[in-house]
C-alpha cells in the first residue's frame, strides 16, 4: 500500500511541475476563439445601396437602440438618402425618415428617371480630417482602423464635426461631446456584427475581415466595382460602395 502511495505521490509531482500538463495540452485541439479587432485585423463594411438597399430605416433604429443616440430625428450615427433622378438631369436628394414609408413614385410621372436609396455613416477614413484638427486628442484612429471619440477626453469645440466632409458628427446634447458611427465597436471586439449589418433584411450592408481572402468581404471586393465617397479629399474612406450611382456625393 505504501508502495503504491509513493508511485502516485510522485506521478503528482511530475504532472504539478508542467512538464507533463504542457504536453497534454499539445496534443489537445484548442477550443477556438473568436478574433477581436485589436489582432489587427482591418474592418471595413461595404454596402451595395443602389442594388440592395431598400430605404426600410431598420438599420437607423437599430443603431440608435444600440448606441443610445438621442431620440430626435436630426440625431443619427447612421442614415439613409433617397436621389430621385429626372430626365432633364436634375437630382433631388432627400434624407428617409425612420417609421415613415419612402413616398411611392407615381407612374403618372414621367420625369423620372432613375431612384435609389444611399446609407450614410461614417467612413472611418484611414487619414480622417476630424483627427488632425482634434486640439485634445480626443478623436482618435484605432490600431485596426476604426476612428473613435473619448468622451472623458472631448471638449465639444466642435472642430472636428466642421471637419468630417461627410457629415458623420454631432453634437451630443446630453453628455457636449462629439458622437459618431463606431462600427458598434463593442460588438465587433467580441466577434458580433455591426447592429445596422445585423438587422439589414436584404444584405446591403457587409462588414467583415479584408485579410481573410475567403470572406464574404472579401468576395464582395473581388466581384463588384467599387467605389469611395469623395475621392478626391485623400481621406482614405474604409467605407466602400458598390454600384454607385454617379450623382451620389
Amino acid at each position: 500500500m505504501n508502495g503504491r502511495r509513493t508511485f502516485l505521490r510522485g506521478i503528482l509531482s511530475v504532472l504539478l511541475s508542467g512538464g507533463a500538463i504542457g504536453g497534454i495540452l499539445k496534443i489537445l485541439p484548442r477550443r477556438p476563439t473568436r478574433r477581436s479587432p485589436s489582432e489587427g485585423a482591418e474592418v471595413v463594411r461595404v454596402r451595395v445601396s443602389v442594388d440592395k438597399c431598400i430605404g426600410c430605416a431598420r438599420c437607423m433604429e437599430a443603431c440608435k437602440s444600440e448606441n443610445n443616440v438621442p431620440k430626435e430625428p436630426f440625431f443619427y450615427r447612421t442614415w439613409v438618402e433617397r436621389y430621385i433622378t429626372r430626365k432633364n438631369g436634375a437630382t433631388t436628394v432627400k434624407a428617409i425618415e425612420p417609421n415613415q414609408e419612402p413616398a411611392p413614385e407615381t407612374a403618372s410621372d414621367k420625369s423620372i428617371l432613375r431612384s435609389f436609396f444611399v446609407p450614410k455613416l461614417c467612413n472611418q477614413c484611414a487619414n480622417p480630417p476630424c483627427v488632425q484638427v482634434c486640439p485634445v486628442g480626443a478623436t482618435f484612429r484605432t490600431e485596426d482602423g476604426v476612428v473613435l471619440v473619448n468622451e472623458n477626453t472631448c471638449i465639444g469645440c466642435r472642430y472636428c464635426i466642421q471637419a468630417c466632409p461627410y457629415g458623420a458628427r454631432y453634437l451630443h446634447p446630453v453628455t457636449r461631446t462629439a458622437d459618431k458611427c463606431t462600427f458598434c465597436y463593442h460588438r465587433i471586439a467580441r466577434g458580433l456584427l455591426p447592429a445596422c449589418v445585423e438587422v439589414c433584411p436584404t444584405q446591403a450592408r457587409i462588414f467583415g475581415d479584408l485579410n481573410a481572402a475567403a470572406s464574404p468581404m472579401s468576395r464582395f471586393l473581388r466581384m463588384n466595382k467599387i467605389h469611395v465617397l469623395k475621392p478626391a479629399l485623400n481621406t482614405e474612406p474604409k467605407v466602400y460602395y458598390a454600384s454607385l450611382d454617379g450623382e451620389v456625393r
